[in-house]
């Protein structure tokens, strides 16, 4: 039986790892570059009248449909809703996958939704989920611009997508709460990039 020391123990642990992850993530001044510039193309595409898209899987699913619903929604203060949407429709996703096969799922969303000026952001803590992969050559066939939120090495989509931004851990967890850091400061920097906050 674990004791309340030994959990304790877990749990403090589990927080500095936390926050190595993110220092070596900071440590970076290309990341902090990286995410600059994703703030950039999102306000530019914003103001071209163009939207934002966003698919993940598992909990980077519920990171995607995060970054949508912050837009359409609020984030901090009230302002407009901007376009922004996840691809986590149920009907959508299992007739794809049912039809086409799950690496389809995001892709046939993009073909059928996506237009040239769009922003597709794809999570993948592996860097290498074979439907996001699928969704970013599709985008870039639709001249949609591409990002890359990821883990690890940042996988086979480090090279595939316009801007990658890889976060040095090598578990899901970790890497997803520097995901969910990037994707709040970037909507922050968004706002006070359209004059919205």
């Amino acid at each position: 039986m674990t004791t309340n020391t030994e959990t304790r123990s877990i749990v403090l642990n589990s927080f500095k790892t936390a926050r190595n992850t993110l220092d070596a993530f900071l440590s970076s001044p290309a990341n902090i570059d990286s995410v600059t510039l994703l703030a950039q193309k999102i306000a530019d595409t914003l103001r071209s009248g163009n939207k934002l898209i966003s698919c993940g899987n598992g909990g980077s699913m519920c990171d995607a449909m995060h970054f949508a619903e912050e837009f359409t929604g609020r984030f901090r203060n009230d302002r407009r809703s901007l376009p922004a949407i996840a691809i986590s429709d149920p009907s959508h996703l299992t007739c794809t996958a049912n039809d086409y096969g799950f690496d389809a799922v995001f892709s046939r969303y993009i073909e059928g939704l996506g237009n040239s000026g769009d922003l597709l952001l794809g999570l993948s803590t592996s860097g290498n989920s074979p439907n996001i992969v699928k969704a970013v050559q599709t985008a870039k066939e639709k001249n949609i611009f591409t990002v890359g939120l990821l883990g690890k090495s940042g996988g086979d989509l480090k090279t595939r997508v316009d801007l990658p931004i890889v976060v040095p851990a090598e578990t899901s967890d970790r890497i997803q709460e520097i995901h969910i850091k990037i994707i709040h400061i970037t909507i922050e920097a968004v706002e006070a990039l359209l004059n919205l906050a």
